[in-house]
């Protein structure tokens, strides 16, 4: 099958995937929760019912720190007030301001919610400890332009377990790289409009430094809250949210125009939830609970198309009009498996399919996952954009095949059982893992086990499905998802809205 980036490849300048928004925590791992600080207390001698009275000079240091930084660079803190007030906005009238070369570029104070403890005395036991609540405290926003991170900041709580909140943007790190080799670029927000060597640009984008960044962000935490030092302990880094994007920059806006239209219309009728699922590299299961479809609005920047899985969502939308952008997210990465070593309770370790750690070491991992889920898309939406090719194959498979004086009728998408059947096999839990003569009859219950037999030589014949060798397990073909998803396409935009009519 033709990718949508090879249809086109006169008209675009170049492909490139890359990390786009990453927003990391840091805990300090012995009292980021209820029970370590109670026993951090209990170790210093510390009387639980003296917990404020302990923390409250802590929030007098953090204050300190933030005003003597910012009369270093001749800044005056900002408060805050509304939640409504886009805190990106103000940094960016400040950059406008003072250019983009390293440093701080402004400070931000706003009152938000953040975890806390408080003491508590159990009278069956007896016991005294700290409980788990949440509170609210001063927060201050560091926004700095980081020589390796570019334009970031620290969100830094006046109030223990001073757990902090760092955001980076990947084409930030990646536009700081091609400057270091010379390497020209323009750039809209936070994309790349033009690079001069594409090639070389998504070699760099697959090596970010994660060594790089963990120090980036130990320096920062010295910098900006200093009073952890106190505790005795080094912050742990944890993805809290994760983008990565695979941008097809189109050298006019009317190229990308002349598509697009379509591309989105399509994609809203014929993404399913198992679909969205298979995207996102995993097997459909009937039992989820999570929240699952599509969303489709209109901003600025373009309209977009956002398919929801849990925490977890894939989206494709036109970038000022010109740039098609295919985005992972997800809000937790232990949503996401793959093959690692696993530490057992009783100390032994295997090596498993298992869930990604939320450490930042997995945004390598995350790379790789995250890349082959918008080429997946990628695939899903070249399939219904050759309009052409598209009813030249629906047409071939609508006629009869004979082989060794046997006849395979073809298939009819206006015949309810046929699209039924075309409609089965497409199902998204089938696209990783294939399926086998029993998977198909749980769906068409009418059917037995001869009858799906004598179907999956029809669709073989046809070449819309390959066997698996040695094995009962089928595949779609590349012919097989193109005419399929041209099938889902006549139903949902012709058919039903046909018949509604």
């Amino acid at each position: 099958m033709e990718l949508i980036t090879e249809t086109y490849k006169e008209k675009i300048s170049g492909v490139l995937g890359c990390f786009d928004r990453v927003v990391i925590t840091g805990t300090l791992p012995k009292i980021c929760y209820s029970q370590g600080m109670t026993s951090f207390l209990y170790s210093k001698g510390i009387r639980i019912f003296d917990y404020a009275k302990f923390v409250e000079p802590y929030k007098e240091q953090i204050r300190t720190n933030a005003e003597q930084i910012a009369k270093e660079n001749g800044i005056d803190i900002e408060f805050v007030s509304k939640s409504s007030i886009r805190k990106e906005d103000l940094v960016q009238k400040k950059t406008k301001e003072r250019g983009t070369h390293t440093g701080l570029v402004h400070i931000l104070s706003a009152m938000e919610s953040c975890p806390s403890y408080k003491p508590w005395h159990d009278k069956n036991s007896g016991r005294t400890f700290l409980k788990g609540t949440q509170g609210k405290c001063l927060h201050y926003y560091f926004y700095f332009i980081d020589e390796y991170l570019g334009l970031s900041y620290i969100r830094v709580p006046t109030w223990c377990p001073f757990k902090l909140q760092v955001y980076f943007n990947g084409h930030n790190i990646l536009a700081n790289e091609l400057d270091k080799e010379g390497i020209s670029y323009t750039m809209i927000d936070n994309a790349f409009d033009s690079i001069s060597d594409f090639k070389r640009a998504q070699e760099i984008s697959d090596n970010i430094d994660v060594k790089k960044i963990h120090k980036r962000l130990d320096k920062i935490a010295k910098k900006y809250c200093p009073v952890y030092f106190d505790f005795g302990q080094v912050y742990h880094w944890s993805i809290m949210q994760v983008e990565y994007a695979t941008d097809i920059v189109f050298k006019k806006q009317e190229y990308l125009q002349s598509i697009y239209s379509d591309l989105i219309t399509t994609a809203i009728h014929t993404v399913k939830p198992e679909n969205i699922i298979s995207f996102l590299g995993k097997k459909f299961d009937a039992k989820y609970q999570g929240e699952a479809g599509n969303n489709y609005n209109i901003r600025i920047q373009g309209s977009r198309i956002k398919h929801i899985m849990g925490k977890s969502s894939i989206k494709m939308y036109d970038k000022f009009s010109k740039i098609l952008r295919i985005e992972t997210t997800t809000n937790d990465v232990t949503f996401f498996r793959h093959y690692r070593e696993v530490e057992h309770r009783n100390g032994s370790r295997t090596k498993q399919i298992a869930p990604l750690k939320k450490n930042i070491y997995s945004l390598s991992v995350l790379k790789d996952l995250f890349k082959a889920s918008n080429r997946r898309y990628i695939e899903f939406i070249s399939a219904i954009d050759n309009k052409d090719a598209g009813r030249k194959r629906l047409e071939k498979v609508s006629q009869s095949k004979k082989e060794n004086d046997r006849n395979y009728k073809g298939f009819n998408f206006f015949n309810p059982f046929d699209l039924s059947i075309l409609l089965t096999v497409l199902k998204g839990q089938f696209n990783i893992s294939g399926f086998r003569n029993s998977d198909i009859r749980k769906l068409l219950l009418k059917l037995n086990s001869g009858q799906v037999s004598r179907l999956f030589k029809r669709l073989h014949k046809h070449g819309l499905i390959k066997k698996v060798g040695k094995t009962y397990k089928y595949y779609i073909t590349k012919l097989g998802k193109e005419v399929f998803l041209t099938a889902l396409k006549l139903k949902e935009t012709v058919l039903i809205p046909a018949l509604n009519y």
